[in-house]
């Protein structure tokens, strides 16, 4: 039966709930055929933001505190699907999580915290299941550019060669943007919890720690300067890879490993040929050990957080998000040594103006495409769980292109 809304952004206060919020308005107003909401748990912050962004008395505004499992539960039981903004999610995603699980209302974010999703997978997976909640993480820059990237290029291969790519490289050309405060605060819990927990600090490192009950084969390290023959390039550590290559390889595991057991994938920064890309490289490298090890002191972490970080709720300018863009490179090799390669590509900032889009297409995918005969309930990732249809929903609507290279 349909529930009163097809789409409720939890979070619509802060910065990217109300990039979301304004996307939706802007591509299917409200009164239409869409039946969204804004929510959240202040009244006044929400008609504000109905407000700023211009939208009429008429879009619902919702009020649940994520910490409130009784109006949490109201909250999603009237809807469809639920997009979630509110981080960091290890603080404050399990009840709204728990709540979708146990209704069977399916559920998108924007989380990049690999130990939290590893725990939600752990305790939720099953009564998903059972409610037919699809619950999908990473519906962002992280990690939708380099799930689907992969996903779209081993569609090719299968198709040109047969066979499957087990070897794949993804490797970032251009990035152009800029961090917001969410987007600070969620890494600084991650890392602060990776510090009292030795397991968690684990699983951070492994590969593979969103895919239990399997173990592929080693990967490789990613935390120094190294050229890529197959990029013809001097590559750096990708700040973003510790999600991404975990996701990939859980939507390898969940379709079924059509990539195979014994694929390999990793995630690189290029920096170019030469003695000039080395030093770049090398460079970046250093930079990235020292930034992790003044983060990972609990002083140094928060003088940065009180004087030099960014704040929840401030991030880039609209012509900072509109100026701002990505592209990422990938190649795959068969196991006959077949190559092919793809390049992903983002037309606005990666963190906030294209997030923005991508997750609430991705919410709109998973509610008007993909029936429960296609994806039933479950953990998820965006590849396992929608896979070629949102690949071209992206490219039809917000701003991607994924094309072939030969």
């Amino acid at each position: 039966m349909k529930r009163e809304f097809d789409l409720i952004v939890f979070g619509a206060t802060g910065f990217t709930g109300r990039l979301v919020a304004q996307y939706l308005l802007e591509t299917h107003g409200v009164g239409g055929a869409l039946t969204w909401a804004m929510a959240g748990r202040n009244p006044d912050k929400l008609a504000a933001t109905r407000r700023d962004i211009g939208a009429p008395q008429a879009l619902p505004l919702l009020q649940a505190d994520a910490s409130d499992p009784a109006a949490l539960a109201a909250l999603v039981s009237r809807a469809g699907a639920v997009l979630s903004t509110v981080g960091p999610y290890q603080l404050h995603g399990e009840p709204l999580v728990r709540a979708c699980a146990q209704a069977g209302t399916d559920y998108v974010d924007l989380c990049g915290e690999p130990g939290w999703m590893a725990r939600m997978i752990a305790q939720y997976d099953a009564p998903a299941r059972a409610s037919g909640a699809r619950i999908v993480f990473s519906c962002g820059f992280d990690s939708i550019p380099f799930d689907l990237g992969v996903l779209f290029l081993q569609d090719e291969a299968v198709r040109r060669f047969g066979a499957p790519l087990t070897r794949v490289r993804g490797r970032v050309r251009v990035m152009k943007g800029t961090f917001s405060g969410g987007t600070i605060a969620s890494a600084l819990a991650t890392i602060e919890a990776a510090s009292r927990d030795p397991a968690l600090a684990r699983a951070m490192a492994d590969p593979f720690a969103l895919t239990p009950g399997f173990r592929g084969p080693a990967q490789p390290e990613g935390d120094s300067a190294a050229y890529d023959d197959a990029a013809q390039s001097w590559t750096a550590p990708f700040v973003m890879a510790a999600i991404n290559t975990k996701n990939v390889h859980r939507t390898n595991a969940l379709r079924g490993h059509p990539w195979g057991r014994d694929f390999v994938y990793d995630e690189r920064i290029l920096t170019g040929d030469g003695e000039r890309g080395a030093r770049r490289a090398r460079a970046l490298a250093r930079n990235s050990r020292v930034q992790m090890a003044l983060l990972g002191w609990g002083p140094t972490r928060e003088l940065l957080r009180r004087f030099a970080l960014p704040k929840p709720g401030q991030g880039p300018t609209p012509q900072q998000r509109e100026s701002g863009r990505y592209e990422v490179a990938f190649i795959g090799d068969t196991e006959k040594g077949q190559r092919l390669r793809a390049t992903v590509k983002g037309d606005r900032d990666p963190g906030y103006g294209s997030t923005s889009k991508l997750v609430a297409e991705s919410a709109l995918c998973l509610g008007t495409e993909i029936d429960r005969s296609m994806t039933g309930g479950g953990v998820w990732t965006a590849g396992a769980a929608m896979g070629m249809p949102l690949v071209r929903r992206l490219q039809e609507r917000a701003g991607l292109s994924f094309v072939i290279e030969d």
